[in-house]
Parts: C-alpha cells; structure tokens; sequence
C-alpha cells in the first residue's frame, strides 16, 4: 500500500535535496505564485478577506490607507470584522449581525406578578392553619339546655375572666391580680353582628339574675332551678362558660352563638404585642386594688396599665358601670391600634399580635376564625362610631345588685332578634 501522496513511493522520489534524499544538491528554486491586488474573487470562497500581497513587502499589521499599505486590502481590525465573522464574533458566517435581543419586559413583569401572586396565596394559606390550630376550643354550647329559637344576625357573648393561668408569682403580684383559686368574670358582653348596624352591649358583673336549671358542664347531673337570684358573674364560678351563657340566655330571650373568652395575662400579652394602646384619660384616678394610677390626658398604656384601667371599678361612683363604660372604650382604642397599617402591614408586629391573641382565647368549638375575624371588625366599627354601644338598661337596684329594666331588655332583645336598629337607650 502506498503512503504518499500522488501515488509515489520512497523509491520514485527522484533526486532531490532534504528529505532523505539521496542527492547532496538542493532542490531547483521554486517560483512564488504572486498573488493579485485588486477585485479578484477571494481563493477559498465568500466570506474571507482580501489576504495581501507580499510581493512589495508589506502585508501582516498593514491596513489600508496606512503608509507602505496595500491599498487593495483591509485586514477588518479596524471595524471588528475578522474572518468574515459579523461583528468580530468569529468565523460564524457572512450575514449582517445582529444586537443581543431586548429584554421581554412583557414577559418578566407577568412572571414576576404571578410568583408574587403565589408567594402571598401560600403565606396566607400557611397563615390561616397556624392561626386555626391555635384557637383553643374548650367551650361546648351543645351542654346548654333549653335553649332560645334563634334571630337574624350573629351574638357573641365576649368574657373577660380574671384567670390567673399560667402566671408566675411574680406576674401576679406585677399585674395586681392576686392569687385567688378558679376563675371568675371581671367583664361579659353581647355583641349583635347584623345588617342593620352591629350593637355592643355591656352586662355588669353585679347584675341581678335568676339562676335557672342547668345540667353541669362536666358531671352531666341535672341541677333544678329554684328561683335563686345571684349576681351574674356568679354563675360563671358555680359552672364556668357553659352556665353563663344558659343564664344570659334564660333571661334574656337571647340565643348566644359564639363564646369568646380571655384572662389577664392574655389581654395584657396582646398590649404589649402591639406595642401599647393610646388613649385619652378625662379624669385622674387611683385604685390600690387594681394597681391603677393615671391622670388626665392622652397617654400610651402598656399591658399592666392597660389590665388596671378596665379593672378599676372601685374608684368611681357608679363602680360596675363605670368600669364597662372604660372597658368598651379601650376596646375602641385597642381594635384601632391593631388595625392601623403599621401593625397589619408590619409581620413583625402582626404575628406576635396574633400570635398573643390567639394562644389566650378560649372559644367554643364552633367557632371558626372567620367569625372570630367577623366579630373583632365588629367590634371596630361599633367602637368607631358605625354602631350601637351601650349598658344593659337597669331600672335600680336590689342591695348590691343591679336589676335591669324588663321591658327595656325585651324591646332591646326584640330588636336584636330581628336585627332592626336599636332604639333602646342603655344606662
């Protein structure tokens, strides 16, 4: 098999010099093919420069219109053009090239938005499951016996209990709440979510009410009523929320649907979370039982503070009612706060809020946080002047108890039931 090129082999080489030749005498010289200036088509095809000429010399760093340039050959380093390449972007082709493509504007903003869009979906998903798994619901109104046909609209009955769950020694005695054993109610409140303006009614703790027949909440014994009249935060100590609410309800007409309830430390955790309340004071006052001390005018209170200002009841005339009306207005005060932009908008405040709000509420185990949501925006607006707010209108008093007007109570239940505009005016 022959290896050379053209069909010869080793021996067919001829006499020549180099190369293993046999000859000592060099090779004849060859004559340089020149190679042409002007228009000539390029030898390897379209696409390649112009090469230059070496016949004068000159060629490789030459570029024309340079002294001692070939005039017929531009070597495209002046323009970024080399071997043929468009834009000095290598040997790619001959076309013209063109500029890296505009951004699609279009195109990423819509991207964008929808990860935006599906960010906030599952943070607000991820957010309604841990709110819902805090809900601590302990109250079962299934227990409650003979109860009231309902109405039109939704009642809340909301409690402030003066539970000393959880507390340490020390938080009791900062707090001033002592250290007494079970739990009693410092506030209780019906709030009416309708149509027709939303009313929120404050039941003082003293109020006189029949104790009816009821069937205790954990020991299922049936216990007759008697015609006994106590006060009505009593009945929350003789058999916790399940017989305030069959108390509330048998003597009012009223059937409640949702339980709220929160204890000290849990009211004064929210007003801390939310970084304190502020309010206008009209009248200084002091109470050595509930630790308050204020003076008139607008003021910031933190959790303490706060938890003193709708205890006190000692300290005014009217006592019991006197509290509710301060109760009723750091609630307006409270609701504002934790609406405004820079908790709602802040997840370093809003969580902590919720979070201190949630773990301290004891509900009944039909309630959802949608109505927990309904009845806290409720509450914001009647606080905020959109509704109805008001004592349970009292007639007098019977010793130390206060006795509501009967017919005043059944025009206002009325009313509620068939959620039309209250037009009762309260105490």
């Amino acid at each position: 098999m022959n290896d050379w090129p053209q069909g010869r082999s080793d021996d067919n080489r001829g006499s020549r010099y180099g190369r293993g030749s046999a000859s000592d005498q060099p090779e004849g010289a060859r004559v340089m093919r020149q190679v042409r200036r002007g228009p000539a088509a390029p030898p390897h095809g379209p696409g390649v420069p112009p090469q230059p000429s070496y016949v004068d010399g000159h060629g490789y760093g030459d570029t024309a219109g340079a002294p001692g340039a070939d005039p017929g050959y531009d070597s495209g380093y002046n323009t970024g053009q080399v071997y043929g390449s468009p834009g000095g972007r290598g040997p790619a082709g001959t076309g013209t090239g063109a500029g890296r493509p505009a951004p699609n504007w279009g195109r990423r903003i819509k991207w964008t938005a929808v990860t935006v869009v599906a960010v906030l979906l599952v943070t607000t998903v991820a957010t309604y499951f841990w709110a819902d798994s805090k809900l601590r619901r302990e109250v079962d109104l299934s227990k409650v016996i003979d109860r009231p046909s309902g109405g039109k609209g939704t009642n809340y009955l909301i409690v402030g209990s003066d539970s000393r769950e959880g507390m340490s020694a020390a938080e009791k005695k900062q707090l001033h709440t002592g250290s007494a054993e079970g739990k009693r109610t410092d506030s209780m409140m019906i709030l009416h979510v309708g149509d027709n303006g939303d009313t929120l009614i404050s039941l003082p703790r003293d109020s006189d009410v029949e104790l009816p027949t009821f069937v205790g909440s954990e020991s299922g014994k049936t216990y007759k009523g008697t015609g006994r009249h106590i006060k009505l935060n009593a009945a929350y100590a003789t058999d916790g929320p399940e017989l305030l609410v069959r108390t509330v309800e048998f003597n009012t007409g009223l059937r409640i649907d949702h339980y709220v309830e929160i204890g000290f430390a849990g009211f004064a955790n929210i007003v801390d979370a939310v970084g304190g309340v502020d309010i206008t004071i009209d009248k200084a006052f002091k109470d050595k039982y509930s630790g308050a001390d204020f003076k008139a005018g607008k003021q910031t209170l933190n959790g303490e503070q706060a938890l003193a200002f709708v205890r006190t009841r000692h300290a005014f005339a009217a006592s019991d009612l006197e509290r509710t009306k301060n109760q009723q207005k750091f609630l307006a005060a409270l609701a504002h706060q934790v609406a405004t932009p820079s908790t709602v908008l802040n997840p370093f405040k809003l969580y902590p809020v919720m979070g201190a709000g949630l773990d301290s509420l004891i509900v009944d185990k039909d309630m959802g946080l949608w109505d927990l949501g309904s009845m806290f925006f409720a509450m914001k607006g009647v606080n905020g002047g959109d509704g109805t707010s008001m004592n349970m209108p009292i007639s007098g008093s019977s010793g130390s108890n206060l006795v509501w007007d009967k017919a005043k109570v059944k025009t206002l239940v009325d009313q509620l039931k068939n959620d039309e505009k209250v037009t009762v005016a309260g105490n």
